[in-house]
């Protein structure tokens, strides 16, 4: 055995115990059929589309406001939105080409909105930079600046503003950085290839937080079915004295933030608060490469990594996407599909958002789309609570499913707020192991909206 496979193993093993502040897991949860059928397969950057349709809102927050109009010639990696606050945005163009629309098209989430159109030049122009300083001297205010005007959000899913995790109230010091590698969603793999492939970029990332929020160690948690990643970032890491490698058990939802935490850590988010109520930042691991490019290179978030999975993808793989992409357009270029699809999931199977059609774009949050047949769908009749506590016994967040569902039906809110709606992280577990078929997940969103409705009536 060599040096450097000796010291993986010791990493390994010193991950195994359960002492110090290693947990390796958290309380509850499932383990969903894993279905990373594309794990093997290396990222493609796909041929350019011929159109770019740019939603304002892809990201938590305000949405953006377009900053072009119709007619206007564009070049790549040209502003085309402009962030409408600090939680909010900003939207670059990955190409170049002229504005033939300006208005509300069809979005993933359902609904029409504020979009800005491309038709792609078949000559791409000079790609604009954001910036052109020296990384070394930059400070973190300045980082910080930068990764805001890059228009970086989490690339999990969740599509948080980077720039606002990074600024937390002086009262909130952060003392510790974890980047998530856990993908722990069935069938979705972009960011296990992003961690094979990407790995200096993930690690440069990583000591830019580090040094942005002033903390003294970093983390990089991956579940234990990515053996190959997580060899490769102990080697990599091993001589940087204040980052670690923290090999996860393998369950469903390991890569939620609070989890993670807890799961590397110890530590717990308060209810109703925070990760930087404990001192912790958690970023996606793609989300660190982002920031590293930002800051070293002048480059905008305008382009992901997108995994295309299930039974009927022709080509199943993982694709280096500009945002923007027509999913219509994305699917033809890689090749098609052998049927139409039962249904069409952008994200994982067990927190992502069932699409209505093709005629959506990829956006800076669509780490996976999924094309299922009937077969591949978990559809259930649905009956009454049995009260049988099968979901009370997998809550990761320690609450009573059943309950909160009983008193949401009845508008109770009152109730539904006791018994913390509000820190429901919405991973589906509990609608998984539901023998009565109920649309658990369906139901706590629906009443966190009517519960905050009532509470500011009630203020």
């Amino acid at each position: 055995m060599s040096s450097s496979d000796k010291f993986v193993e010791k990493v390994l093993n010193k991950n195994k115990e359960t002492g110090g502040s290693m947990h390796s897991t958290f309380p509850g949860g499932i383990h969903p059929a894993e279905n990373k059928l594309t794990f093997n397969k290396e990222i493609k950057r796909i041929k350019n589309p011929s159109t770019l349709v740019l939603p304002m809102g892809q990201h938590i927050g305000a949405p953006a406001k377009a900053a072009v109009e119709v007619g206007d010639e564009i070049q790549p990696h040209q502003l085309v939105g402009k962030a409408g606050g600090f939680v909010s945005a900003n939207i670059h163009t990955p190409l170049g080409g002229k504005v033939i629309g300006v208005g509300n098209f069809p979005h993933p989430n359902g609904n029409k909105a504020p979009s800005v159109v491309v038709e792609v030049a078949e000559v791409q122009g000079e790609k604009i930079k954001i910036h052109s300083e020296d990384i070394n001297s930059m400070t973190p205010k300045q980082m910080i600046d930068i990764i805001s005007k890059a228009g970086i959000v989490g690339m999990g899913g969740a599509t948080f503003p980077a720039h606002v995790k990074l600024s937390p109230p002086p009262s909130k010091p952060i003392d510790t950085v974890i980047l998530n590698g856990v993908e722990c969603e069935p069938y979705l793999t972009s960011d296990h290839r992003v961690m094979l492939e990407e790995a200096d970029e993930i690690i440069e990332g990583l000591k830019l937080l580090i040094k942005i929020l002033d903390a003294k160690k970093g983390y990089i948690g991956i579940e234990n079915n990515k053996p190959d990643a997580i060899k490769l970032m102990i080697e990599k890491v091993k001589d940087i004295e204040n980052i670690e490698v923290v090999s996860l058990t393998v369950k469903y939802p390991q890569g939620a933030e609070k989890q993670l935490i807890y799961a590397v850590t110890g530590r717990q988010v308060p209810s109703g608060g925070l990760p930087m109520d404990c001192g912790c930042v958690v970023q996606n691991v793609g989300t660190s490469q982002a920031i590293y490019r930002a800051l070293k290179y002048g480059e905008p978030f305008m382009e992901r990594v997108v995994t295309l999975s299930g039974s009927l993808i022709k080509n199943p793989g993982n694709y280096m996407v500009p945002v923007g992409t027509l999913v219509s357009e994305l699917v033809e270029i890689t090749g098609g599909l052998t049927a139409d699809p039962y249904k069409i999931i952008s994200g994982g199977p067990m927190m992502g958002l069932a699409l209505t059609g093709m005629d959506v774009p990829v956006t800076k949050g669509t780490s996976g789309l999924l094309f299922l047949t009937k077969e591949e769908v978990k559809d259930v009749k649905e009956y009454d609570c049995i009260s049988c506590g099968s979901c009370v016994s997998i809550c990761p967040m320690w609450l009573t499913p059943c309950d909160i569902a009983k008193y949401s039906k009845k508008r109770m809110h009152e109730e539904v707020q006791n018994l913390g709606l509000m820190d429901c992280v919405e991973c589906g577990s509990c609608a998984y192991v539901c023998p009565s078929g109920l649309p658990l997940v369906h139901t706590f969103k629906t009443e966190k909206k009517m519960l905050g409705d009532w509470l500011k009536q009630n203020s």
